[in-house]
């Protein structure tokens, strides 16, 4: 069984190489042969759907593993017949928080949240009067959090009316959201990775000296069994977005029930590898070949 792993041609790390390559070594295990891709190298002709590949004439992969978040090209692939894993639709709702929120409105517990109105890159938020609505409805301290960024960057902690028109100007625009701040959870939360219907991995992740839990952010982690709630929540998640894999981040409620913080279509494994052993990556490949066969 042959597969694509397709990643983003402009956007190179140790860290993402490094990923790709226990993919790859994951597949190979298994018996599958894992090609490694980059966006690029694909022709999406929009007048007839059709995705010129990389070698023309070339056979079409048993399964796709879409590392990027190339919505475009992700659904010219599936409208092909490809599977993808993640599909299209799922990384397009976590790659935007304000969507993962929506699509997962009423059905588990969250922040108070409030989208921010749209405005122009080029404009800025030259008018602040939402943020006395907001004002109104979130006291301070509250998060704000652009609707695009990972590793924890790009989320703020605004402690005054001051720092919070500070950290809109800083935004330039870009989509944002106002979240509740949760202070029973501040520096720490558990990152549950998920894979077809299964918890496989979890830690927790702490930092004592910023409200962010995120390893990339100098957080620090250690082996965490999750609850049963913690493991229910982070199953439902999935399964309401029709994840195949991800990592879900749950922070600890005032009285540590599970409150949602983030749903990640393309969660890094090797810092919950380092923590627990566990490697996500078979995982993966495992639940792959298994719907595949």
């Amino acid at each position: 069984m042959k597969g694509w792993l397709i990643v983003n041609r402009f956007l190179y790390t140790d860290k993402f190489s490094e990923l790709y390559d226990w993919l790859i070594r994951a597949a190979a295990k298994a018996g599958s042969e894992l090609t490694l891709l980059t966006n690029d190298r694909f022709l999406v002709n929009t007048d007839s759907g059709e995705v010129i590949y990389p070698e023309p004439g070339a056979k079409a992969p048993d399964y796709v593993i879409f590392w990027d978040k190339d919505i475009r090209l992700a659904g010219a692939l599936e409208a092909q017949g490809l599977r993808l894993y993640n599909r299209a639709d799922a990384i397009e709702a976590c790659d935007d928080k304000s969507l993962t929120l929506s699509r997962l409105a009423g059905k588990v517990r969250m922040p108070k949240t409030f989208t921010f109105p749209f405005t122009y890159e080029h404009l800025g938020f030259n008018n602040l009067e939402f943020l006395d609505r907001i004002e109104a409805k979130l006291s301070y301290p509250f998060i704000i959090k652009e609707c695009f960024g990972s590793f924890g960057a790009q989320v703020y902690l605004a402690r005054s009316h001051d720092e919070a028109v500070s950290i809109i100007q800083n935004a330039g625009g870009r989509p944002c959201i106002a979240q509740e701040y949760i202070g029973s959870g501040r520096g720490r939360d558990i990152r549950i990775n998920v894979v077809g219907d299964e918890c496989v991995a979890a830690m927790l992740r702490y930092n004592d000296e910023d409200f962010r839990a995120n390893i990339t952010a100098g957080g620090h982690m250690k082996q965490y069994a999750p609850t049963d709630a913690q493991q229910e929540m982070a199953l439902k998640v999935c399964r309401e977005l029709k994840l195949d894999y991800a990592g879900v981040d749950i922070l600890f409620g005032p009285d540590d029930e599970p409150v949602l913080c983030e749903v990640n279509s393309n969660a890094h494994f090797k810092s919950i590898y380092d923590c627990t052993g566990i490697n996500v990556a078979d995982a993966l490949i495992s639940h792959i070949l298994g719907e595949k066969t």
